[in-house]
């Protein structure tokens, strides 16, 4: 089990634990919550050995394998399934002992066959396919296995690193924000495996629903302590109204027995008789444990306040073709002849497998992708508040919150703007500070701050809850919910989908049309959707086999006895490969350290100099190895003809 003995973890002058206990027990399923800087991140550090605590203890069992997702990638050129198989470290090992002693010509036959069998023992043989089916589940396409991890974009990078953690075998698994980058889609999947995880789980999360479907206890950190509680998060939610009204009731009492001996003190303080007695109600108040109200207010207090003009319709689309230009290839139409009609009453979650369409139609609502063809019409008055996961990098880094705001109306009173930012939480100073530190969290609170501050009609959001903490994501559910105009979402928060929209629009199959059905029927039919592919994939297998009149023995053996005869070579071009890595890394490290400019001082001359003289020999190593590395190519096909 996992044991924190009276933990402290101090950072500066401030303290994110204080004295804190926690005990996990193997297989249980935790979710970890508290408010942004209260030290989750903290905490995953101490239980991965990347950080010490300042007092107490902390104890793992030492045999415990532990796997964490990884909150960045570096840049690599291995392809995505090598990188999710890295994961496997275990495998990785084997892997390199087994070259290694194919390399050697007196190999030892017997330390072979227990590498062999440790494989085995490891299902080392089914890794590659377990590996793929990691990244269908989290909504990679096919062939992107085989594309460098350097192609993907951030989010994708980080859909990777989940990947890779999950290929992990491991007693421990430690995920931070996993669904961040996920769609509806992939959460799914995500939330089935882990159901399935037969290990401990700890999960920083702030999406709700994926709690309550997964953990069966939350530890919350609060007051720099490790409050636990059992059950999921709704549950958590539950009690802790519980204990707050518990403690307010307490307070309550507290200050009135408070009052009553401070009133006493006053009578009887200057009394001779009564003096005593005054005395000891002043110790009786000393000693009293000040019991502290239940701050249970939300920091977070705004709303959207909707245009005072309204069009019917607001929007209005018919016959459109949506897609892409592609110049002399023709135009790529995703969705066909799409009909929609946007009115005030209008509260839409959109909702459909990834690349089916979905953000190639918000786009287009968006007015950010034109009609292939078909028509839209604008009312009069429609006005759009658009909220997208690039609009935080289109926010201008050097200015403040408050300027980001002065900027749509200079005329605001700078208290006028004051209360307006207080309500996202941005309070004080905070508001009139560059972004430059400001979160991800942050930054999505102040893109929904313009997007409230200029009164929209129609709210076009796609994931919006993306960086959000819990209390954010109540309080944009409540200001959705009172907003007076049409809401279209693109989300993989189910609570906020449950909450804010009364109807579903699925895109696929290049269509957009009503989905007769709430997020549990929409499970279904996905369900439903990848049983479908699976059978047509295997009936094409089973039509290809049929159709095949080789004889399937003699063509295994053949197979075999060519691998034999080009064992050597590719042995050979096995050799080459790593001898042409090793070459390019230990380059690529006297570069790094080349363009040092301290290098170039008096004091490193002979450093340099050697460095240099490195680089020279180990160009010339590396043009013959791809000259051999070429020749032996060029030998084994057509030795393979």
């Amino acid at each position: 089990m996992i044991q924190l003995q009276n933990v402290s973890v101090q950072r500066g002058t401030k303290f994110l634990l204080d004295g804190a206990d926690l005990t996990i027990y193997p297989g249980q399923k935790v979710g970890l919550i508290g408010a942004n800087g209260t030290g989750k991140s903290t905490l995953f550090q101490l239980l991965l050995g990347q950080l010490q605590s300042d007092t107490g203890s902390l104890d793992i069992p030492k045999q415990w394998r532990v796997a964490h997702m990884a909150q960045e990638v570096g840049h690599t050129s291995r392809s995505a399934l090598d990188y999710v198989l890295d994961g496997d470290s275990e495998l990785r090992r084997l892997e390199r002992a087994i070259a290694t002693a194919l390399q050697d010509p007196e190999h030892n036959g017997e330390q072979l066959a227990h590498l062999y069998s440790d494989m085995e023992n490891i299902h080392a043989y089914t890794a590659p396919s377990r590996a793929q089916q990691l990244l269908n589940g989290l909504g990679f396409a096919p062939g992107d296995d085989q594309r460098p991890v350097s192609d993907f974009s951030g989010g994708w990078r980080i859909r990777l690193n989940l990947a890779q953690a999950l290929m992990c075998p491991s007693d421990l698994l430690l995920l931070d924000e996993p669904t961040n980058h996920l769609d509806l889609d992939a959460t799914l999947w995500l939330e089935e495996w882990l159901k399935r995880y037969a290990g401990t789980l700890i999960i920083i999360s702030h999406d709700r629903d994926f709690l309550d479907n997964i953990v069966d206890r939350i530890v919350n950190i609060e007051k720099q302590k490790l409050d636990n509680y059992s059950g999921n998060y709704s549950a958590f939610e539950r009690q802790r109204a519980e204990k707050l009204a518990q403690q307010q009731a307490s307070f309550e009492k507290q200050q009135e027995r408070i009052a009553h001996v401070e009133s006493y003190i006053r009578r009887f303080r200057a009394q001779a008789t009564k003096a005593r007695q005054a005395q000891s109600r002043i110790k009786e108040l000393e000693r009293m444990e000040k019991i502290a109200p239940a701050h249970i207010d939300s920091p977070f207090t705004f709303t959207f306040k909707c245009h005072d003009k309204m069009s019917v319709p607001l929007v209005h689309i018919a016959r459109a073709d949506i897609g892409y230009k592609s110049g002399d290839q023709g135009n790529k139409v995703i969705l066909n002849k799409v009909e929609l009609s946007i009115r005030a009453e209008t509260r839409i979650g959109l909702l459909g497998p990834n690349g089916a369409g979905k953000s190639s139609l918000v786009k287009t609502l968006a007015g950010s992708l034109p009609l292939l063809s078909g028509d839209r019409t604008n009312g009069e008055h429609f006005k759009l508040g658009y909220f997208a996961q690039h609009q935080l990098e289109a926010l201008d880094i050097n200015a403040s919150a408050a300027l980001h705001i002065q900027r749509l109306a200079p005329m605001a009173r700078e208290q006028e703007i004051r209360d307006f930012l207080g309500s996202f939480d941005f309070h004080g100073d905070r508001a009139f500070e560059p972004i430059t530190h400001f979160s991800g969290g942050e930054k999505a609170r102040l893109a929904l701050a313009i997007i409230a501050w200029e009164k929209p009609n129609v709210l076009l959001l796609d994931e919006p809850t993306n960086h959000l903490d819990l209390e954010m994501r109540h309080a944009l559910t409540m200001a959705l919910q009172e907003f007076e105009g049409a809401v279209i979402v693109v989300s993989h928060d189910r609570h906020l989908l449950r909450n804010t929209v009364n109807e579903f629009w699925l895109v696929a199959d290049g269509k957009v049309e009503e989905f007769d059905g709430d997020l549990e029927d929409y499970y279904q039919w996905m369900q439903q959707q990848k049983t479908t592919a699976a059978a047509v994939e295997k009936e094409k297998i089973i039509t290809a086999d049929s159709g095949d009149k080789v004889d399937k023995k003699a063509q295994r053996q053949q197979s075999a006895a060519q691998r034999a005869q080009l064992k050597p070579l590719t042995n050979k071009l096995k050799n080459l490969e790593s001898q042409l890595e090793k070459l390019q890394k230990r380059l690529g490290d006297i570069e790094t350290q080349l363009s040092d400019s301290s290098i170039y001082e008096e004091k490193n001359k002979t450093t340099m100099q050697e460095l240099i003289a490195e680089q020279g020999k180990l160009q010339s190593q590396l043009e013959e190895t791809e000259e051999n590395w070429l020749m032996i190519s060029e030998e084994l096909e057509a030795a393979s003809q």
